[in-house]
């Protein structure tokens, strides 16, 4: 098979898929169609605001799909219409039915940001830094009914660094997902058919969402700094001072003990805002950003509101 004569529909909407979509261009593959999520309304005049897929798309002059989802059989027969051999999906947002599942010739390959089937599901990229692994990497998957069920094509590892946060992670597994879907593609055989998963030992990557992102104090000063990185760079971490409310950026483990209550502001100084956390251990606070205000580092936050932490010398409490 002269894998360059494969026809590729590719799906999917944000930033990471569009490196892979660039990847498969890259590569010299026919992509007959592109799918993505409709546009969303953006910003303070909520405008629709097309994603970094169709962006990509529309500037090679690609045909661009945005089904609501697949129910209508229109959709089903539009999708056909372009006699795929392969649809490559990444990140499109959407569960695909089987009826999809079925229409390219060869079915449906995942790029998945994990080593299936340790984290299956919405955010692995940012559960594998919370939970502390010390490797992810990409997992080239035949879909199936299930999410991220399938069975595995192609895995390739990545380390995880312990300055590693959610942002550069989500980047270095993007670059990675466009080089293993061409590593996959280039010897590509519809008779291989690739390693069942073991479910026992699947996670499943809860979505991420903006209340979780509260640091709770009484919690593990490892615990506390991976989930920091893992959040950034969204939701972001926050705590309060009082009333203030104040995402934080980026913390830094210490040495230091205290006996003092979880969420104490024990010192602060150049070095930054130091914080007891639930094992009596201390966490500095490293670089913050007040609501309303630009990320700072600690030392320029506390030369215009060192009071803040002065009258409210326990973080996390609040009206």
């Amino acid at each position: 098979m002269n894998n360059h004569s494969l026809k590729i529909v590719f799906a999917g909407t944000p930033d990471f898929a569009a490196v892979a979509l660039q990847a498969i261009l890259e590569a010299g593959h026919q992509v007959m169609a592109v799918y993505c999520q409709p546009d969303r309304p953006s910003g303070r005049g909520k405008k629709l605001v097309a994603g970094p897929v169709k962006k990509l798309a529309e500037e090679k002059g690609l045909p661009v799909e945005q089904p609501l989802n697949f129910k209508e059989t229109s959709d089903i027969k539009r999708l056909s219409d372009y006699q795929a051999d392969l649809m490559v999906v990444v990140a499109y947002g959407l569960l695909l039915p089987q009826s999809v599942l079925d229409t390219p010739k060869y079915g449906c390959l995942n790029i998945h940001g994990s080593l299936l089937p340790r984290w299956r599901g919405a955010a692995p990229i940012q559960r594998a830094i919370e939970n502390g692994d010390s490797e992810t990497g990409i997992t080239i998957m035949q879909m199936d009914k299930g999410l991220d069920t399938g069975n595995m094509l192609l895995k390739v590892s990545c380390p995880i660094d312990k300055q590693e946060t959610g942002s550069s992670l989500h980047d270095k597994l993007a670059q990675l997902g466009g080089q293993a879907i061409n590593q996959y593609l280039a010897t590509y055989s519809p008779e291989f058919c690739g390693e069942v998963q073991d479910d026992s030992l699947a996670n499943y990557a809860h979505k991420l969402s903006k209340q979780e992102a509260q640091i709770d104090w009484s919690k593990d000063a490892s615990d506390i700094e991976r989930k920091v990185r893992a959040l950034n760079a969204w939701p972001v971490c926050f705590t309060h001072a009082g009333n203030k409310r104040i995402r934080v950026w980026q913390v830094e483990l210490t040495d230091n003990h205290s006996t003092n209550a979880a969420g104490s502001v024990i010192a602060m100084s150049k070095h930054g805002i130091e914080v007891v956390c639930g094992d009596q251990k201390t966490l500095l606070l490293k670089e913050l950003q007040p609501d309303g205000s630009k990320r700072m580092d600690a030392v320029a936050l506390l030369n215009s509101r060192k009071d803040w932490f002065i009258e409210n010398p326990v973080l996390g409490q609040h009206d």
